[in-house]
C-alpha cells in the first residue's frame, strides 16, 4: 500500500532523526554507538534485505530478544516494508512462546543469544511449519553458528536506496504491531495496534511528559511490552538519543545515568525500590541530578516511594499514568511530584481533594489523573444519580484503541469493542474536576446484600473523620 494524503506510519520519524542526529548518537548500546545516520542506514537496509529474503506486505515477523538498538531497527525495519512485528517475552518459557505463536503465525523468527534455544528447538522440531525464516540478532551465538537454517541480521542487509520517508508501506488495517496480553478477560491474547494509535499516544507522551531532542532516554521497560515500545517510539519522534541495557538492574541504571547523563527513563514502583536501595548503599544520592523526566506505571507509589524518588532524582519531575495494552498504553496521567511547582510553593496537582458525600464510592477510589488529549472516556452502567458521579464500567473510544485481537490469520474485533467504546474492564468514575478514579476490575466484583463491593473496599475503612481525602496511588498496565 502506498502512502496517502495524511495516513501515519511510525517509520516517518526518521526524517526528523536524520535532520537532527545525523552525525550525533542516536543509539548507545553497551561500547557501541551509532549516529543518526549510521542507525537509519541500518533500518534501510535491513528493510530491503527482508524484502529480499521473502518478508511481504502483511507478513508476520516475530522478535524474541532483550533491548537494543537492533531490536529497534529490526522493528522499523519491518513496518517500514509493511511487515508486522510480534514482540515476545523472552522471559516466558518455550511453551508460552510456541503458543503465542501458534495464534500470530508469524513467518519469521528473530532471536538474539537469549532466546535461540528456541529458535533450535523449533527448527529441530519443526512443529510450526509457517515459520520460513529463522534469524539471529548479533554473531556470537555458539549454538547456531554453524547452523545453516539460521541467518545472521547484518548478513541479510542490502545497500539502502532513497530517503527514510519516500516508501513506507502499511500492512492491511494499518497494524504495526502484535503485543500479548492477557486481554480483559484472562486468556492471553494478541492485540493488533495501529500505526496512527502508535503514533497518538507517542505525540501525547511528547506533550504531557516532555520528551524532546535534547533527551537522554534509558531503556529500562522491555521491548516486549507496549510501555516499552510505545515510550520508545515517543523518543524517536521527539529526535532523543536511546541509552540500552539488556534489562534491568540498579547498578547497570545508576552506571548509564552517571556515564552518558541519562535524563529520562520509565519504571514500575519494584524498579523505583531497587533504585532507591541501590542508592543508598552506593551513595549514588548525588550523581543523578541530570534526570528530569520519570513516567511511572505498573502500580501505585507509596508515600515512602515517591519520597525516596524525589530525594534521589530531585531535579525529576515524576509523572504516574493508566492504560492498557489494548488502549496502546496510556490513558490518563497524574503528576506526582514537580520541582519547579514545589520550588514556587504552589499545590502539586497529585493532592486531588474530595468533598465527603460527592460519591459514597469515593473514600475507596485511585486518582490517576486526567485523560490525554487523544483519548475519550466515559463511564457505563452507573446509576442515573445526577446528583453524583456515576460508577460503572470504564469505558474508552478514539485512535488509540486497538484493531481488534489477532485470531490466527485475520484481525477480528471481540466483544470489548463495541461501537468504537472500549471496554477496559475496570471499574470509576469520573470527578468534576474531569479526573478519573479506579475502584476495581468488573471480574472481581461481587454481591454483598444487593450491592456491588470490590475487593478494594474491603481493605477500606468506613469510619472517615476527615472532610477531605488525599488519594496518591496511580496504575499503569505495561501488558
Amino acid at each position: 500500500m502506498a502512502q496517502s494524503q495524511g495516513q501515519g506510519h511510525i517509520c516517518l520519524c526518521l526524517g526528523r532523526i536524520l535532520a537532527l542526529r545525523r552525525d550525533t548518537p542516536v543509539a548507545i548500546a553497551g561500547g557501541n554507538r551509532r549516529t543518526g545516520g549510521e542507525f537509519i542506514d541500518g533500518v534501510l537496509s535491513l528493510a530491503r534485505g527482508l524484502v529480499d529474503s521473502g518478508v511481504r506486505r502483511g507478513d508476520i515477523v516475530a522478535i524474541a530478544a532483550l533491548n537494543s538498538d537492533r531490536y529497534i531497527e529490526l522493528l522499523l525495519a519491518v513496518t517500514y516494508v509493511g511487515g508486522i512485528a510480534a514482540p515476545l517475552n523472552y522471559r516466558w518459557t518455550l511453551k508460552e512462546a510456541r503458543s503465542a505463536m501458534e495464534l500470530a503465525r508469524p513467518m519469521t523468527l528473530v532471536v538474539d543469544e537469549s532466546c535461540s534455544s528456541w529458535a533450535l528447538e523449533l527448527q529441530s522440531s519443526n512443529t510450526l511449519p509457517f515459520l520460513k525464516l529463522y534469524v539471529l540478532i548479533g554473531d556470537s551465538s555458539t549454538s547456531l553458528q554453524s547452523n545453516r537454517s539460521f541467518l545472521f541480521m547484518d548478513s541479510i542487509k542490502r545497500p539502502s536506496q532513497g530517503t527514510p520517508t519516500s516508501n513506507p508501506m502499511w500492512a492491511p488495517k494499518e497494524v504495526a504491531l502484535i503485543c500479548f496480553t492477557s486481554g480483559t478477560t484472562g486468556r492471553p491474547k494478541g492485540v493488533a495496534i495501529s500505526h496512527t494509535a502508535l503514533i497518538v499516544q507517542s505525540l501525547a507522551k511528547v506533550a504531557i511528559v516532555g520528551y524532546g531532542e535534547d533527551d537522554v532516554y534509558l531503556h529500562t521497560a522491555p521491548l516486549c511490552h507496549i510501555g516499552g515500545i510505545s515510550s520508545c517510539i515517543a523518543m524517536l519522534m521527539a529526535g532523543g538519543c536511546h541509552v540500552f541495557i539488556p534489562k534491568f538492574d540498579a547498578k547497570s541504571c545508576f552506571q548509564a545515568i552517571e556515564q552518558l547523563r541519562v535524563t529520562s527513563f520509565i519504571t514500575v514502583p519494584a524498579m523505583i525500590a531497587d533504585l532507591i536501595s541501590y542508592g543508598r548503599k552506593a551513595n549514588a544520592w548525588i550523581s543523578s541530578d541530570n534526570v528530569t523526566k520519570i513516567l511511572n506505571g505498573g502500580g501505585g507509589l507509596s508515600e515512602e516511594l515517591k519520597k525516596g524518588a524525589s530525594c534521589l532524582f530531585p531535579y525529576a519531575k515524576i509523572i504516574s499514568a493508566y492504560g492498557m495494552t489494548e488502549a496502546c498504553s496510556s490513558l490518563t496521567f497524574l503528576s506526582l511530584h514537580d520541582p519547579l511547582l514545589q520550588k514556587s510553593g504552589k499545590l502539586l496537582p497529585v493532592k486531588h481533594k474530595v468533598e465527603l458525600g460527592l460519591c459514597c464510592h469515593q473514600q475507596n477510589g485511585v486518582c490517576v489523573g486526567k485523560p490525554a488529549p487523544h483519548v475519550e472516556l466515559r463511564i457505563s452502567g452507573g446509576g442515573n444519580n445526577s446528583h453524583a458521579p456515576s460508577i460503572g464500567r470504564i469505558l474508552t473510544r478514539g485512535l488509540h484503541v486497538m484493531v481488534g485481537y489477532w485470531d490466527q490469520t485475520q484481525v477480528m474485533l471481540l466483544d470489548s469493542i463495541e461501537h468504537g467504546w472500549l471496554d477496559t474492564g475496570d471499574i470509576g468514575w469520573i470527578d468534576r474536576n474531569g479526573d478519573l478514579w479506579l475502584i476495581g476490575r468488573e471480574k472481581d466484583r461481587i454481591k454483598s446484600g444487593g450491592e456491588n463491593v470490590y475487593p478494594e473496599e474491603r481493605h477500606c475503612s468506613c469510619n472517615i473523620q476527615e472532610s477531605t481525602v488525599l488519594l496518591w496511588l496511580v496504575f499503569l498496565i505495561f501488558a
